[in-house]
């Protein structure tokens, strides 16, 4: 059953290559077409990708592998020499998108729940989902057309930053929630463990490959003790998410992110691109299966029963996003593209915004089922729609800043 299962992920993979391949035809993203064969293929649509497969323990034991790998396209870039000039512009500007988006939606909403009498709390539920970010995106955009220049070089380090504010909001909005409904949830002094540990485990990991690394005489043996050490990261998230934490809150993303970023700085340039050289191939499959994944659980029958607050939420985190981001690019004298443009790379949304909407549900399911109804189907028909228009206006970003395919004009 288990080798079937595989059969049918590869035969997924393919079918998303050749979508990527007719999307990339009418000068569109590839992710595109991933993430439409993604939802073809998923359990709402043709089942190929069902939900026993993809819940059972080979699958998500993948993924998670998957999204560390995915992570090595993140951490590699961030290697401090290169950054640290554009430190403080990164770092605010992250701040001023993200709590810039957490405040608009939860305002909107707060009036509009104010005025139907749902309770307030729901309200910074919604702004604290509709602050993160879902990277790997934009970050498609940036591997497959090749784009350089201040917006992408500011979107990259910002991915990391991203998901850390963007957890470190939520789970504390979650905790306080869950402590004003009386129901078990997560404690507000373990909001910052949950948050930075997967940040800890790949820290830790990533020095020991660093060591290892600069120890190592050939390149296969680099390579070798890189893959096996990044093994190593994604077992201990798994085991920590299956068997300790009181919710699966592993960020494997930021895993990877961190992993890398360490033993990226511990090593030289030549040594790195090496490593890189062999694992570009593998990042962008893995890529494919992490669109595949984002995209088969949306239903596209829900684009047809969007409702009101569907269109509020998407409208007013599109706004909080970009005007955030244009604050905080305006504040630190960023380029001009990056205060006009780099908003619009930011929108892609639908992966963590059902992980985290699944945590929220399991929160108000008990105490309050009406308003965990609320939430779960609003934030499930955003994520169909507002990732199929992230994703064309995230391309239009980076073609409006002129960057697209600036990395093979300037290798």
């Amino acid at each position: 059953m288990v080798f079937l299962d595989v059969l049918k992920l590869i035969f997924a993979v393919f079918v998303a290559f050749l979508f990527g391949k007719l999307v990339s035809k009418l000068k569109l993203p590839a992710i595109l077409g991933w993430l439409l064969a993604g939802m073809t293929l998923g359990p709402h649509a043709l089942g190929l990708l069902n939900e026993p497969m993809m819940e059972a323990a080979w699958y998500t034991t993948a993924e998670s592998i998957l999204e560390c790998v995915v992570g090595l396209m993140i951490g590699t870039e961030l290697i401090w020499r290169k950054i640290k000039k554009a430190g403080k512009q990164i770092v605010v500007t992250t701040i001023t998108e993200s709590l810039g988006t957490f405040l608009v939606v939860s305002l909107v909403f707060g009036v509009i729940f104010g005025i139907t009498g749902v309770p307030l709390y729901l309200a910074f539920l919604f702004g604290g989902i509709a602050l993160a970010t879902a990277p790997a995106p934009s970050l498609s955009i940036v591997n497959e057309m090749k784009t350089a220049g201040p917006v992408t070089s500011t979107l990259i380090p910002m991915a990391a930053l991203d998901d850390l504010v963007g957890a470190l909001v939520f789970f504390t909005v979650v905790a306080l929630v869950s402590a004003h409904v009386s129901t078990a949830g997560i404690p507000v002094l373990g909001v910052l463990f949950l948050v930075f540990l997967p940040v800890l485990i790949g820290a830790a990991t990533g020095f020991v490959a660093g060591k290892l690394l600069q120890k190592a005489h050939t390149a296969s043996g680099a390579l070798a003790a890189m893959l096996l050490l990044l093994l190593c990261s994604a077992a201990i998230g798994m085991v920590l998410n299956q068997y300790v934490l009181p919710v699966p809150a592993i960020n494997f993303l930021l895993i990877g992110m961190a992993f890398s970023t360490v033993f990226a700085n511990m090593i030289s340039e030549k040594q790195l691109a090496e490593i890189m050289k062999v694992m570009d191939p593998v990042i962008g499959i893995s890529l494919i299966i992490a669109i595949l994944n984002l995209g088969a659980p949306l239903d596209y029958h829900l684009i047809f029963g969007a409702g009101l607050y569907t269109a509020i939420y998407i409208t007013a985190r599109a706004i909080g996003k970009y005007s955030g981001a244009y604050l905080g690019a305006s504040v630190t004298h960023a380029p001009q593209t990056v205060k006009k443009f780099l908003g619009f790379t930011l929108l892609p949304h639908s992966g963590v915004s059902l992980v985290f909407t699944g945590i929220a549900v399991s929160v108000l399911n008990g105490p309050a089922p009406e308003c965990a109804s609320i939430i779960q189907g609003t934030i499930a028909a955003a994520a169909v729609i507002n990732e199929i228009i992230a994703v064309f206006m995230a391309k239009k970003g980076f073609e409006w800043a002129g960057e697209l395919h600036q990395a093979e004009r300037n290798p």
